[in-house]
């Protein structure tokens, strides 16, 4: 794997973990009604629009990171990834 593409998939990860703290709510709901873990990948893809490593990720999120200041660090650190991208996704 080549720089470019390990800074994609941080950034796709960043993104997914972004949008599941931007809906916390939904995806809170989402993981509780599901039967298991691989259920809760698939809905939690389903409901962000991500791949199975974003909703894992997402489902590995741990409480402290839904603060506002982790949500910014990601939001900086996945301006970051962009700019180093050559076509900025």
């Amino acid at each position: 794997m080549d720089q470019d593409e390990r800074h994609r998939e941080e950034l796709m990860i960043l993104e997914a973990l972004m949008q599941a703290m931007d809906r916390r709510d939904e995806v809170f709901q989402v993981i509780e009604d599901s039967e298991d873990v691989d259920e809760a990948i698939r809905r939690v893809g389903q409901l962000l629009g991500v791949g199975a490593l974003g909703s894992r990720a997402v489902l590995d999120l741990q409480a402290r990171r839904f603060t506002r200041d982790q949500r910014q660090r990601s939001a900086s650190r996945a301006e970051e990834l962009r700019s180093m991208l050559p076509d900025g996704r």
